[in-house]
């Protein structure tokens, strides 16, 4: 065991199948909270798991972690059963780390106490060695005397990760850990975290519902829906060649415009796109992302259209526009501002060759 948090390569284990998967289920009544999920994870790779409320995403945390037993399928870790029809080890004998969306920091412990908590099994001098070492580690030493109450959320987030690291865990599970904080303090604080974790070699499997989050965060994205998983792969694999509607339109908004099939090509208002296995005649949408558009004056070629609404998002500005013969207001983002004002005729046209067709 590396003496840092990291795990080394084991005997038993491989790079490829450190963490793996097989065919895991679990069922609530009628509701199936995780449908014959595979798996494999590389040691020192990390993960996102990622889907709306309900997909399964923590339901499948917490089978790892041992807390809930699968009805189907088997959990093994470096080469070991941990989860099965024949075994199930308890989750203190698991070595797997938890971190928690609302910390779980015990509030009559100081900092200190806290990241010494899970290392019972060590005699006291050990322990105290340990935990000062994480918690320099971690760059909070000042905070050491201190208990959970005198923290901000980013510090109570630090001492969570010391906690977490300080018994050396084989993996770690991270449920939500950045979803209590500030979108400016969240932004710093994910990319430090991650960072002192690609920097120990710590395998990740961390559950985030923010598909930002989990393009930014993981080494692959695994993208849940239903209890199963839709796909997986990295970052731009899921954001650049999503499977079907829903991978694509989970990471990003979509102007979604109608057409037909006619000799390889869909034809929609606004052009005709390559669909070579589309059926002669089928229907078919085209997603188009609203930075993939601009606006001009009515002057230019394009699709005629008028302008609905203007709405500033900061650095971003979307424009709403009505465009005959597409059925919804075709939006477009641009850091670019807009001259025009509603009810100003405009024609629109496609810059981008980026058309998913579903």
């Amino acid at each position: 065991m590396d003496q840092q948090g990291g795990v080394k390569q084991g005997a038993s284990g491989s790079d490829v199948s450190y963490l793996v998967v097989e065919r895991l289920s679990r069922r609530f009544g009628d509701v199936a909270a995780v449908d014959d999920v595979s798996l494999t994870v590389a040691r020192g790779e990390i993960i996102c798991l990622v889907g709306h409320s309900g997909c399964g995403k923590s339901s499948l945390l917490r089978l790892v972690a041992g807390v809930d037993r699968p009805d189907r399928g088997r959990i093994l870790l470096d080469g070991e059963e941990i989860a099965g029809p024949r075994s199930h080890v308890e989750p203190e004998d698991r070595r797997i780390g938890f971190m928690f969306q609302d910390y779980a920091l015990f509030p009559h412990l100081s900092v200190t106490d806290n990241v010494r908590f899970g290392l019972a099994r060590l005699d006291k001098a050990r322990a105290a060695a340990r935990a000062e070492e994480v918690i320099g580690l971690l760059g909070i030493p000042h905070l050491a005397g201190r208990f959970p109450h005198m923290l901000s959320g980013g510090e109570q987030q630090r001492v969570a990760l010391a906690r977490a690291l300080a018994p050396q865990p084989r993996i770690l599970l991270m449920d939500e850990p950045f979803s209590n904080l500030d979108r400016g303090l969240r932004d710093g604080l994910r990319t430090e975290t991650l960072g002192v974790l690609r920097e120990l070699g710590t395998t990740v499997l961390m559950v985030t519902h923010d598909p930002e989050e989990a393009l930014s965060s993981g080494d692959r994205v695994v993208l849940m829906r239903g209890g199963s998983v839709v796909q997986e792969g990295s970052g731009r694999e899921l954001y650049d060649r999503p499977r079907n509607a829903y991978a694509a339109e989970f990471f990003c908004s979509f102007n979604k415009i109608p057409g037909t099939c006619s000799q390889g090509f869909l034809e929609t208002p606004l052009g005709r796109f390559a669909a070579p296995d589309l059926a002669e005649g089928a229907r078919a949408t085209a997603h188009i992302r609203p930075h993939s558009l601009r606006i001009s004056d009515e002057h230019a070629q394009g699709l005629e259209c008028r302008v609905l609404d203007i709405i500033l998002m900061g650095e971003i500005e979307e424009v709403r526009l009505l465009a005959s013969g597409v059925p919804e207001p075709l939006r477009v983002r641009s850091t670019v501002r807009c001259s025009l004002r509603p009810g100003d005729a405009a024609t629109v046209q496609l810059t981008s060759a980026n058309v998913l067709i579903f």
